[in-house]
């Protein structure tokens, strides 16, 4: 391993590493070390050792992460800053880098931009500190958030990785992103990878298509991070036409990209997409770039998979783990050789909405939680896209709210609700209120009724 990304951190960037940029403002390794070290300083005076990490512009995100590891503390990042999903981690953090209010009654320090003209120096550990690491939330199959720890040291060899698997197909190029850094993919690939290798990130997201095609013509060199979700919508945007200027290179992740859409970006890109898979207990597992329909997975060098001989579940074992054992994993797989696989689906009720992750139990027991509803099921329909749908058996109340006020004023209710907790592009697109939600004879979920529930609106 080269430590690539332990290396950068503990020396700092130099004065003159481009680190970040937008349409009307760059950051310089100079004014980045100064906007570390003034937070740093912030951070050394404060005993509290739990700190919540959370901005829309990945520089200031950047300026608190590199400032916290520094600092030892544990830093806290959420998958996303709803009410709900703040109000479930308040006990995990006792103070809050961010550059707005996220709640209150607790200790917050600002993320900004501004800092003395004071020449600085990047902070260094001191003497028998440790550095500190950070925390995610993922969706757990029990429905409760569940806390993965990532240590420098894990970080540095998944970055380390990146760099020596794909570092042949990138030139000297800019970063930029359709995803958040508030994920472990997006955190990899827009932040901790581009600053170890020196390579400089849009500090905004991309959200618009026009905003891809303005980067895309301003730099000649242009690594795109995405997701499948968003490149699959991406053609019918670039009017499925080869566009004059391309990204260098295009990485996708968050669940498998399919065929269709590998091959519609490689005609308007002259390229199709690296997809990686992984999650964010494992970090990335394997690769591929589609030039045929099923075409397996290959695992990243540093990496071992076997087949767990019950279930078909991926084993796992990776530098990028906290241990040497062997770890299963929740998906699914076909052995083609002892480095390649095919995935044929999840084990668990965890599923991919819009690339984000969802306990389908989670959200179930929170519509169960409203005073409108008995009983609620969700399930995945794969057509006319994937998205939810959702069978609920409404309370009295919720009947007699359908009958006085139809149907769309119980779904607007019950999507405010969800929205506590998950974001609006997760929820349930289709909405269904029978009576009774039938079981099998065994009293399982009978999914064949369900899906008899939507083949008709």
């Amino acid at each position: 391993m080269t430590e690539l990304l332990k290396t950068w951190l503990y020396q700092g960037p130099s004065s003159q590493q481009l680190i970040s940029f937008n349409h009307h403002d760059i950051v310089t390794g100079s004014a980045f070390t100064a906007q570390v070290a003034a937070l740093h300083a912030s951070l050394s005076e404060q005993p509290a050792k739990r700190w919540l990490l959370a901005s829309d512009s990945s520089d200031l995100f950047a300026i608190g992460l590199c400032a916290g590891l520094l600092a030892g503390k544990q830093l806290i990042l959420p998958s996303n800053t709803q009410a709900g999903t703040l109000s479930e981690l308040t006990h995990e953090f006792d103070g809050i880098l961010s550059d707005s209010c996220l709640c209150e009654g607790k200790l917050m320090l600002t993320l900004k931009k501004e800092h003395s003209g004071a020449e600085s120096h990047w902070p260094s550990l001191a003497d028998n500190a440790t550095v500190g690491e950070l925390v995610l939330f993922t969706s757990g199959s029990s429905g409760q958030p569940k806390a993965i720890t990532k240590t420098l040291a894990q970080l540095d060899a998944e970055v380390s990785v990146l760099e020596q698997t794909f570092a042949a197909h990138l030139p000297h190029c800019s970063v930029i992103s359709t995803v958040s850094h508030q994920h472990i993919y997006g955190l990899l690939f827009k932040i901790l990878w581009p600053l170890a290798a020196s390579r400089p990130f849009l500090s905004d997201l991309v959200e618009y298509p026009e905003t891809l095609t303005y980067y895309t013509s301003l730099f000649p060199n242009l690594c795109l991070i995405s997701s499948p979700a968003q490149l699959s919508r991406l053609p019918e945007a670039l009017e499925h036409q080869p566009q004059l200027h391309s990204p260098s290179l295009v990485f996708s992740s968050g669940g498998p990209l399919n065929f269709q859409a590998a091959a519609e970006i490689a005609h308007c890109y002259g390229k199709p997409p690296i997809e990686v898979y992984g999650s964010t207990e494992t970090g990335g597992i394997a690769y591929r770039r589609q030039s045929a329909d099923n075409q397996p997975w290959r695992i990243f060098a540093s990496h071992q998979i076997k087949q767990d001989a019950m279930d078909g579940a991926l084993l796992l074992k990776s530098p990028y783990l906290d241990n040497d054992d062997w770890l299963k994993c929740d998906d699914k797989v076909n052995l083609v050789s002892d480095s390649e696989f095919h995935l044929l689906g999840r084990l668990d009720r965890i599923v991919k909405i819009e690339e984000k992750r969802i306990c389908l139990v989670q959200m179930e027991q929170l519509l169960e939680c409203h005073p409108m509803v008995s009983q609620a099921m969700l399930m995945v329909l794969e057509q006319p896209r994937v998205q939810l749908g959702a069978a609920i058996v409404l309370s009295s109340q919720g009947q007699q709210l359908l009958n006085n006020e139809g149907k769309l004023a119980v779904n607007n209710l019950l999507k405010a609700h969800l929205l506590t907790q998950f974001e609006r592009v997760t929820l349930p697109r289709r909405w269904r209120y029978p009576e009774v939600l039938e079981l099998t004879p065994q009293g399982k979920r009978d999914n064949q009724r369900l899906i008899e529930l939507f083949s008709h609106d």
